[in-house]
């Protein structure tokens, strides 16, 4: 049986939880179910090889999405900061979060 390395994460669930000395991320995905999953699967591709644990909450309710000043479907975000708008390429998704790696170690 083939291992599937690029899946959604299912709510709560932590990428390389086996690593607690990496920084852990813990981001939301805004938006309709397909995209959601959609975009949790193209994170977890984008992210895996990176030295850090991420964490997906999945925001459900339309109405707390656009209280929250969310346009599109569907947004990833973290700490209320707009990360990605739209389905992005994995390419950009691993820009982001190496940014971000570096913002941490800084």
């Amino acid at each position: 049986m083939a291992l599937e390395y690029c899946y959604p994460l299912k709510e709560g669930e932590e990428l390389n939880e086996e690593h607690p000395g990496w920084p852990l991320f813990e981001v939301t995905i805004h938006g309709s179910e397909k995209e959601r999953v959609k975009l949790s699967k193209r994170l977890v591709c984008a992210v895996k090889h990176l030295p850090l644990r991420l964490r997906i909450h999945y925001e459900k309710e339309t109405a707390r999405s656009v209280e929250a000043g969310i346009a599109y479907d569907p947004t990833l975000t973290l700490k209320k900061e707009i990360l990605a708008e739209g389905l992005v390429p994995a390419e950009r998704l691993t820009e982001i979060f190496e940014k971000l790696l570096i913002q941490w170690q800084a």
